[in-house]
C-alpha cells in the first residue's frame, strides 16, 4: 500500500531529476503570458505542463546535480518551513515578485514584468542554494 508520505517523496525524487527542476523553474514566465495576451484559455496548456512536470521524469539518482540537492533539500525544509526563516522570507519574496510581474504583465508593462522576472528567478536560485547546502548538511550527518 502506497502512503500519502511515500507519494510525497516519490514525488520530490522525480521533480528532484535535473530535467524537471530547470524546466519548472524556467516556465515560471509562461504564468505572464494569459495575463499579457488576454487568452485566459491559455492557464489550462500551461496549468498541465506544471501538473506534468514534476512526475515526467525518473526519479533522480544522482545527488551531483545543483538542482537534485536543491529540490531535495526543499523537500526537508517543507518538513519544517519555520527551521530557516531566511529561506522562508526568501520565499516569500520571491511569491511577492511573481505576483508583481503578474500584475506588470496584465498591465502592459513590458519592463516591469521582466525585471520582477529576473528578481522572482534570482530569488528562487538564492533559496534553491539554501536547500542544497541543507541537503549537503543532512547527507554528511547521516554518513557520520
Amino acid at each position: 500500500m502506497v502512503t500519502a508520505d511515500h507519494a510525497y517523496a516519490r514525488l520530490f525524487q522525480r521533480h528532484a531529476h535535473p530535467l524537471s527542476a530547470w524546466s519548472r523553474l524556467l516556465s515560471a514566465p509562461l504564468l505572464l503570458v494569459p495575463l499579457w495576451t488576454r487568452r485566459w484559455w491559455w492557464y489550462l496548456p500551461i496549468g498541465a505542463w506544471f501538473m506534468v512536470n514534476p512526475v515526467m521524469t525518473p526519479p533522480a539518482r544522482d545527488m551531483s546535480s545543483f538542482a537534485t540537492r536543491a529540490i531535495l533539500g526543499e523537500k526537508s525544509w517543507t518538513q519544517d518551513p519555520l527551521s530557516e526563516p531566511t529561506v522562508l522570507a526568501l520565499s516569500a519574496a520571491a511569491s511577492a515578485s511573481l505576483a508583481g510581474a503578474m500584475v506588470a504583465a496584465h498591465q502592459h508593462r513590458k519592463g516591469g514584468a521582466l525585471t520582477a522576472t529576473a528578481v522572482f528567478t534570482a530569488l528562487t536560485l538564492w533559496e534553491w542554494k539554501l536547500w542544497a547546502d541543507r541537503f549537503t548538511r543532512e547527507a554528511q550527518g547521516r554518513a557520520t
